[in-house]
């Protein structure tokens, strides 16, 4: 016990371990914060486009303040070069996105590039006056902070903090729907440039104590961790900030045991953190993710039990659907356990019915099944196999896609195994206006309008028919006016004449 305590305690005899433990926590903390509204309006790229951007805003101020003053640059006079190259840098984005076919994402690569390659060219060209270490630019030193970094990178928190927490409802709004904040009377576009400062400001802060890699990594894995967790941004924001400073204790602890840098430590524990709750989060986890597609029963079974189900035409025991499915009965007693909680069957003594919604569901999966099959056979497949292959196409059963595979097969009437196929209910039972050629025998129905072109169609406008039957395989549909006289129509003129389906009584037709 005594070695575990001196293993926390110890650290602390010496003033750079307080010192980094403060300033990483504070740049944590901040940097948790902005990143969870990084996170959720997708701008992670920009902030790590921001961070490498600083080297020429800081080899900039840093250059100005030598030879105009005589004098090394402070962090205050970095601190503006390096904001004038984030306010640069976003400004040729904008330009790029907006005056061009390139898109935001290649502009934030093509200009983040520029500018931190013309900060190299600078502090290269000018090594004798600007005295910045690259690699410390890009790792930082967490372990030998100055106090006026620390000063610097407090005041900034302070005011960075204190604007998402005045401006925290605007903020929210804007990265959910921009076009609601603006409905509102949001300044949608101010308000994107005032994010765009505050994220600035946190980079450009802390870049000289824990580098570019570090700042972008606290800037984002610690707002991703918290995002694993939680929908509510508030909740978000301090969890993030928990993860955050949590990095930088573990980190730092981590890096005295290992003897290894501490910046890299930082963002090792960080992204462990990440790992562990992307593993276990109760609901976004991947062990929750796998547990739900284990207990998820897969939708092509609970069709074919719909199908067996409508096919027979009575209720049916667990061991009848098994049998008829080849499925295991194990599995066919799940998958109706979720047809029962999805209200699709209902069961009467062990034995299993349709609900209307089941039925409805059953009759979309049978009238699929066996319109592909028609297909099926048109296009030559063989007979032994035309069953098996429309059983995996039978899946495939949105309205629009079988609508258009039954009006180019010509809306056959029966299947290549002589069973009737479904009728399109869904349009035929809506009351809404449908093409003639969709009524199926003795089904009465108004005129309501007649596509162009519409010569050699005798029908009016408002008159009742009843359809009559289909004649030379299903190619001509016979109509029966009202006067008793019967009509053929192709067709191409049966998808021509628009009627409404008569549910209720209707006035007698002769004939």
């Amino acid at each position: 016990m005594s070695g575990l305590y001196e293993f926390f305690a110890e650290p602390f005899a010496y003033p750079w371990f307080a010192k980094a433990l403060l300033s990483g926590c504070i740049v944590a903390l901040v940097c948790s914060v902005v990143g969870c509204l990084v996170i959720l309006r997708r701008m992670a790229f920009l902030g790590d486009a921001l961070s490498h951007a600083m080297i020429a805003g800081v080899g900039a101020g840093y250059l100005f303040t030598k030879v105009v003053f005589g004098y090394r640059a402070h962090a205050p006079s970095m601190l503006i070069g390096a904001l004038l190259a984030a306010v640069l840098t976003v400004m040729l984005i904008n330009f790029v996105s907006r005056s061009s076919r390139i898109k935001e994402d290649a502009s934030i690569g093509i200009m983040y590039c520029f500018i931190f390659a013309a900060g190299l060219v600078l502090v290269t060209r000018f090594q004798d006056l600007i005295h910045i270490h690259i690699q410390h630019f890009l790792v930082g030193d967490v372990l030998s902070v100055a106090d006026d970094d620390l000063k610097l990178v407090a005041y900034v928190a302070a005011a960075v903090l204190t604007c998402i927490v005045v401006f925290f409802r605007h903020f929210q709004i804007a990265a959910f729907d921009p076009v609601m904040a603006a409905s509102l009377g949001f300044n949608v576009g101010l308000l994107d440039y005032l994010f765009t400062l505050c994220v600035s400001l946190v980079v450009v802060s802390a870049i000289s104590m824990v580098g570019v890699i570090l700042v972008v990594g606290l800037l984002i894995t610690p707002a991703a961790t918290a995002y694993l967790l939680t929908d509510r941004l508030n909740r978000m924001m301090a969890l993030a900030g928990f993860f955050g400073v949590s990095s930088v204790i573990g980190g730092l602890y981590l890096g005295v045991a290992l003897n290894s840098s501490g910046g890299g430590s930082i963002m090792v524990f960080c992204s462990l953190q990440f790992l562990l709750v992307l593993a276990v989060a109760p609901r976004y986890g991947l062990l929750a993710g796998w547990l739900r597609r284990r207990g998820r029963v897969p939708q092509d079974q609970v069709e074919d039990l719909l199908r067996a189900v409508l096919k027979s035409g009575t209720v049916q025991q667990p061991e009848q659907l098994a049998q008829q499915t080849n499925q295991p009965l194990h599995r066919v007693q799940r998958t109706l356990k979720a047809m029962r909680k999805d209200g699709l069957l209902e069961e009467t003594g062990g034995a299993h019915a349709l609900t209307p919604a089941g039925l409805t569901q059953a009759k979309r999966v049978m009238r699929a099944h066996r319109l592909w099959e028609t297909y099926l056979q048109r296009v030559g497949t063989p007979d032994a196999e035309i069953d098996a292959r429309a059983h995996s196409l039978e899946h495939i059963y949105e309205e629009e896609a079988i609508d258009y595979l039954d009006h180019k097969l010509g809306h056959p009437l029966t299947d290549p195994h002589g069973s009737e196929i479904p009728a399109d209910f869904v349009h035929l039972e809506s009351g809404l206006p449908v093409m003639l050629s969709l009524l199926r025998n003795e089904q009465r129905a108004r005129v309501v309008s007649l596509r162009e072109p519409s010569a050699g169609i005798e029908l009016k406008v408002g008159e009742t028919v009843v359809m009559a039957g289909r004649g030379e395989e299903g190619k001509v549909w016979s109509i029966r006016r009202e006067d008793g006289r019967v009509l053929q129509l192709p067709h191409e003129q049966a998808d021509r004449v628009i009627v409404q389906v008569l549910t209720g009584e209707a006035a007698p037709i002769k004939g």
